[in-house]
């Protein structure tokens, strides 16, 4: 069955880790969208402009694949990967993660570098508070003014959310339903009742 909500965070957030010197800044937001996430990256690196690194990694969607990581200019897979490993593992999606450096003088290797990031991501997302949101589909039926009860008693029923309602010769509604239940409620209302569907929108 495809995944119809997704847990994110509620508000940004920051976490901090220091080691040998250097200090390694997390800053995390929720996101919507690849435009909401440069405009982050680009006000960090200015606010951090004599930081020598700037690495991030953000996740949108359900479905795993739109993701991105970059280590800025750290050893290859030793900050973008642990960052969005953190994401992971706290299961959150439509989240960025930036964890700006600043370097003490003592390099940490591949190893301390690795933890470093980690440390200092999953400080900022175990202080967060998750918020879960549902992936809804909307739909408009239309029916006979004598089908009004038996059509809004299934709408208490499953909880449907009404967007619009137009109630004249013919009635009108808009609903809103989780995506996990869209073919089923369709169906109850077309085979059950025969009501017309007129369209959907994602």
């Amino acid at each position: 069955m495809q995944k119809d909500s997704y847990q994110t965070i509620k508000y940004p957030v920051e976490g901090l880790y220091k080691e040998k010197g250097s200090k390694f800044l997390a800053y995390a937001w929720p996101v919507q969208s690849e435009e909401e996430i440069m405009g982050h990256i680009e006000n960090i690196k200015k606010k951090f402009h004599d930081a020598r690194h700037h690495c991030y990694a953000w996740e949108l969607g359900v479905d795993g694949m739109n993701f991105r990581m970059n280590d800025d200019g750290e050893p290859s897979g030793t900050a973008g990967k642990p960052i969005h490993g953190q994401i992971h593992s706290h299961e959150l999606t439509n989240v960025l993660v930036i964890v700006v450096r600043y370097f003490g003088g003592v390099k940490l290797g591949t190893g301390g570098l690795i933890q470093a990031y980690k440390a200092a991501t999953a400080d900022a997302l175990e202080n967060a508070d998750k918020v879960e949101f549902t992936i809804d589909k909307s739909f408009t039926i239309r029916f006979a003014y004598d089908m009004m009860n038996p059509v809004m008693r299934v709408v208490d029923e499953e909880g449907l959310k009404v967007e619009e309602q137009i109630f004249e010769a013919d009635c009108r509604l808009t609903l809103s339903v989780r995506e996990s239940k869209y073919d089923a409620l369709v169906e109850r209302f077309q085979q059950t009742y025969g009501i017309d569907l007129l369209g959907q929108e994602d």
